[in-house]
């Protein structure tokens, strides 16, 4: 569990700027309450993160209220997925 807590320490930037790094994007991940991630651009490669993304194009095509990409899974799924990704 301490690892799932430090992913969501480095990876959230809730108590950050608005400042978005060069080669990052923002995502807006949770059912209900959605948390903002700042994540590598290079994620958009990965056949895993592609899937989530279809599955936001399914739920919400083109329009994402929190004004950027909302995926709509679990905050658990996305660092469980996102902490797999690190480490390749």
């Amino acid at each position: 569990m301490a690892i799932h807590k430090i992913l969501r320490q480095s990876l959230s930037s809730e108590k950050r700027s608005n400042e978005v790094p060069k080669g990052h994007f923002v995502v807006y991940v949770g059912e209900s309450e959605k948390k903002r991630f700042v994540i590598p651009l290079s994620y958009l490669n990965n056949p895993s993160f592609q899937e989530l993304l279809c599955q936001a194009e399914d739920e919400f095509g083109f329009h994402h209220p929190m004004g950027g990409l909302t995926i709509p899974c679990s905050e658990e799924l996305f660092i469980d997925l996102t902490s797999h990704l690190r480490r390749e």
